[in-house]
């Protein structure tokens, strides 16, 4: 198709805002952008989607996320409020995540998918774990994804809070799914990490039997240092800080990606920077849990490939946006800090650098020739003068998640005018709610 009538914000390098240009989209991919009556001449018979003078985006992309949090969403925990965040993931996380089957992942995962599709939060890094439900749920999982036209990276948390058979368990799906996806047997807009849950809940045998299974074929995608139990724990077990551990056992690396690192060292900041591993920052997350402010603006003067994800909160990524602009200001008692251009180098500059690293140097969240055909279109209409200079923070201040009236996917239209084309949310959230209650009634029985 060819997607006139819109101001096109490329977030290329330099960033530019288009006006009287128009998109031809082929191939799942933006093979030209030109005038638009050229283009309208020399595609005359190809479809037309009028961008009625919206912003037309890059989608956006969410570096971290889980899933299965949409089920967490006014569940009631049973006993005391948590104190901490250990008890926080005993108490919620380690139960909901048991209390997954086949349904639960289904329809958690669409729900979250038609959340991002609303959004326009086109590519996902998900990180995924149901105990009771392992072999084949990055299947379920991947069938999801295509159902929804949308482009994700999966993995499966291993742990081994559940037993040693769920922990080799997870180690074979994660094999697996990373096996086919690279042979070619999925959807073209999946690919595949290896995941890890935490330092704390991996012991050196099942970390070892982790590498050996993967044998180099992906990056590694784990939490790391969210909560200071994660250091208390690998200081005491191994006398070694969770990132000298990583490290030290080979899983850091340009493929990799790290989420969180709110209580890493100055030390080990420096081995994130110096192995190339991505560092995912998920501030919503962090000051919901408590577990306190990771040195974003230090990482990043160390040359740290800091990335934005929501840990499972609302694909609504400009939220996230906002609050890792004022978190930084906070923590630190300093207006100045956390510059609505690092934050457009967190989201848009590294997260693309991220989707574009994993599909195989295929240009994701950049508007140019050859770049996947990942779009949205934005109704905003500044009340002040807004281009390149400025466009950061009338993102941060002016944009509302309402405002993305259409998206697509690998060439694909997701949305039009706020209506989903792909997913029906009605049934979606239908069954899900079954699902939920089913889930809930397992996580009260634990």
């Amino acid at each position: 198709m060819i997607i006139r009538n819109g101001k096109i914000v490329t977030w290329g390098e330099p960033n530019e805002i288009l006006e009287g240009k128009a998109l031809l989209i082929q191939d799942g991919l933006i093979q030209e952008i030109g005038n638009e009556s050229d283009l309208l001449a020399a595609h005359h018979g190809e479809e037309v989607l009028d961008a009625q003078g919206q912003l037309v985006m890059p989608g956006l992309i969410c570096a971290h996320t889980h899933f299965y949090g949409a089920f967490s969403r006014g569940m009631a925990v049973p006993g005391e409020p948590s104190r901490n965040f250990q008890e926080i993931l005993a108490n919620l996380w380690w139960k909901l995540d048991k209390g997954l089957d086949e349904d639960g992942v289904r329809y958690s995962a669409l729900a979250l998918l038609a959340d991002a599709t609303r959004y326009g939060c086109t590519t996902l890094f998900d990180h995924h774990a149901s105990p009771n439900c392992i072999d084949g749920s990055l299947d379920i999982e991947a069938d999801a994804v295509v159902e929804s036209g949308l482009r994700a990276s999966l993995c499966y948390e291993v742990t081994d809070r559940d037993g040693e058979e769920r922990a080799l368990a997870g180690i074979r799906e994660n094999g697996r799914f990373i096996g086919n996806v690279q042979s070619g047997k999925y959807d073209p807009m999946l690919r595949a990490h290896f995941g890890l849950h935490a330092s704390l809940t991996i012991s050196e045998e099942t970390l070892e039997k982790c590498l050996a299974e993967n044998n180099g074929r992906a990056g590694f995608h784990s939490h790391a240092a969210e909560g200071i139990v994660d250091q208390e724990d690998s200081l005491t077990k191994y006398g070694k800080r969770v990132v000298e551990r990583f490290a030290e056992a080979g899983v850091l690396g340009e493929k990799t990606i790290l989420a969180h690192g709110v209580h890493l060292s100055p030390h080990e900041i420096d081995l994130v920077a110096q192995s190339g591993t991505w560092l995912s920052h998920q501030p919503r997350s962090n000051m919901n849990n408590a577990v306190g402010v990771a040195p974003i603006e230090e990482m990043l003067k160390q040359g740290v490939k800091v990335c934005l994800g929501n840990d499972g909160f609302s694909n609504a990524m400009w939220q996230e946006w906002f609050f890792a602009y004022l978190i930084q200001k906070d923590q630190m008692a300093d207006p100045r800090a956390m510059n609505g251009y690092d934050v457009i180098r967190i989201a848009v500059e590294n997260n693309s650098r991220l989707a574009t690293q994993t599909w195989e140097g295929l240009r994701i969240g950049k508007i140019e020739r050859g770049a996947a055909a990942d779009l949205i279109l934005v109704d905003y209409h500044p009340i002040t003068p807004m281009h390149t200079g400025n466009l950061p923070w009338h993102i941060l201040f002016g944009f509302r998640d309402g405002m993305v009236t259409g998206s697509m996917a690998g060439g694909k239209l997701l949305m039009k005018d706020r209506k989903l084309l792909l997913l029906d949310e009605a049934e979606i959230a239908a069954k899900s709610r079954e699902a939920a209650i089913r889930t809930w009634n397992k996580v009260n029985s634990f």
